[in-house]
């Protein structure tokens, strides 16, 4: 069985009062050019209980049901039953008063319950004024539900995106410590006195990419400084077979950018890039032009058959995350030219400290 709810006291008051409020509206109207007050009061009262009974089926049964729904046909046709019992009710209480309490003595009744029209008229507007209400509250509560529906379908849209884009930054940490904790390994097996270097630079970027990589933002600055420090780690392991051109220029410590935004474009060199007359080639510029960044990297490539390029992280992924953090801010590109591979990327109106100017 479906559980009704029960009306709060506060609703049946109210709904009391407005129609105690009717009753007074229907003695008013029919107390005109009339001193028969017995009779007012009586007609009044026995009209009172049909305008009710009409109002609360238009309002509880035929509007949810039909109207709401847009079964317009049906709602015309109940509607046009509901007036043609109604009628017959206000009939029977008009000839009903007419005999109990005038004794059929048309000419002492009141001028404005003599007209059958007119009462109609009264009770339907009452009742459309009750239903039209109605329809006004619904109207509100329809949008009331449709901002809470759009604000829970927003969240659920930032929260899918916020897993996306830890998902992706998943992928970016065991790539990195795949690369290190190989080198590290190759200069412990031959007990290298760098080991104890590369350790302490493999700390700092670890530091980096397990705590702040879980921040929103940070400093485009940090960013640069940890790629110069996977740069040392990687010259240690490549020795004398790499060259590194790397350029940086100013960097304001006020712009910011989401973390491990660039590395993975560096560590993506380091792997798929190749040796080209005995060396492996990397180039790498970072600038602003005010609150625009642009990198540009380039490493030595003899291509992958069939165009393709080795598993990994792959552009596609950070293409991802580029479009979750810079949506309509960033473009990205890429090309092969004369054995070098490059990527350009730049991205506008990038986010400022607190201390900076806002965009």
């Amino acid at each position: 069985m479906i559980a009704l709810k029960k009306p709060k006291i506060k609703t049946i008051f109210l709904h009391l009062l407005f129609w105690i409020g009717v009753w007074f509206f229907f003695y008013y109207f029919f107390s005109y050019n009339s001193n028969d007050q017995r009779y007012i009061i009586w007609f009044s009262s026995c009209l009172l209980p049909v305008t009710i009974a009409v109002t609360y089926f238009v309002v509880n049964y035929l509007i949810p049901k039909y109207l709401l729904v847009k079964k317009y046909v049906l709602f015309a046709l109940y509607s046009f039953y509901t007036v043609v019992v109604s009628s017959y009710i206000i009939v029977l209480v008009l000839y009903g008063c007419l005999i109990f309490l005038l004794s059929f003595n048309t000419t002492v009744m009141p001028p404005m319950s003599k007209n059958f029209l007119f009462i109609l008229i009264l009770v339907y507007m009452v009742s459309g004024a009750v239903g039209f209400f109605t329809l006004l509250n619904y109207n509100f509560k329809t949008a009331a539900q449709n901002r809470e529906l759009q604000n829970k379908i927003l969240e659920t849209q930032l929260q899918m995106k916020d897993q996306e884009l830890q998902y992706l930054k998943m992928q970016i940490h065991p790539h990195f410590l795949f690369n290190t904790l190989n080198t590290i390994y190759g200069f412990a097996l031959k007990q290298s006195v760098q080991t104890p270097e590369i350790i302490l630079k493999l700390s700092n970027l670890l530091d980096y990419i397990l705590y702040q990589v879980n921040k929103p933002l940070v400093e485009l600055s940090q960013e640069v400084q940890h790629i110069k420090e996977y740069i040392e780690l990687e010259k240690i392991r490549f020795k004398d077979t790499l060259k590194v051109e790397f350029s940086s220029g100013e960097i304001s410590d006020k712009i910011q950018v989401a973390p491990m935004l660039l590395m993975p474009f560096v560590e993506n060199a380091f792997k798929h890039g190749n040796l080209v007359d005995g060396f492996l080639n990397i180039d790498v510029d970072i600038w602003l032009d005010q609150n625009t960044l642009h990198f540009k990297i380039g490493n030595t490539w003899l291509g992958e058959k069939n165009g393709k390029e080795k598993s990994g992280i792959g552009l596609e992924n950070i293409r991802k995350r580029l479009e979750l953090n810079y949506h309509n801010r960033y473009k990205l590109n890429n090309k092969m030219e004369n054995n070098w591979y490059w990527v350009e990327l730049s991205i506008e109106n990038l986010e400022m400290t607190k201390n900076g100017k806002a965009n």
